[in-house]
């Protein structure tokens, strides 16, 4: 149970960390025409927006969690059920970003769903 309790809060912070990336990013507007000059003035603007701080942090966070899920649990295990981040980033985009998922996706995520269960059971 806690080993779960660990992949839980690993794919958790993974999602967090997605939003606020793509927040984060959503806030530096790269034009597409910086080139090469303008790398370090591109990546000081990424790497001073408190949102990708923020997300980069979850992936730290997580990456703790994961160290411990690794070290209680088979990788053949563990690891698929880092695919619940497949579910559950699409669902927070679409509720907290307003995104839209098309019927398409909704039916691939609930393969993803089903997979995830049959491997949780084994």
């Amino acid at each position: 149970m806690k080993s779960l309790l660990l992949i839980l809060l690993s794919v958790v912070m993974g999602v967090s960390g997605q939003l606020c990336l793509k927040m984060g990013m959503g806030q530096v507007r790269l034009t597409g025409g910086e080139g090469l000059a303008g790398l370090l003035p591109v990546a000081l603007r990424v790497f001073t927006t408190p949102l990708i701080v923020a997300g980069l942090t979850f992936y730290a966070v997580g990456s703790v969690f994961w160290l411990a899920v690794l070290s209680r649990l088979d990788l053949s295990l563990a690891y698929p059920m880092l695919a619940l981040t497949y579910v559950l980033v699409p669902l927070t985009a679409w509720l907290v970003l307003g995104e839209q998922v098309p019927v398409g996706r909704w039916l691939g995520i609930g393969v993803v769903i089903v997979g995830v269960l049959i491997i949780s059971r084994t």
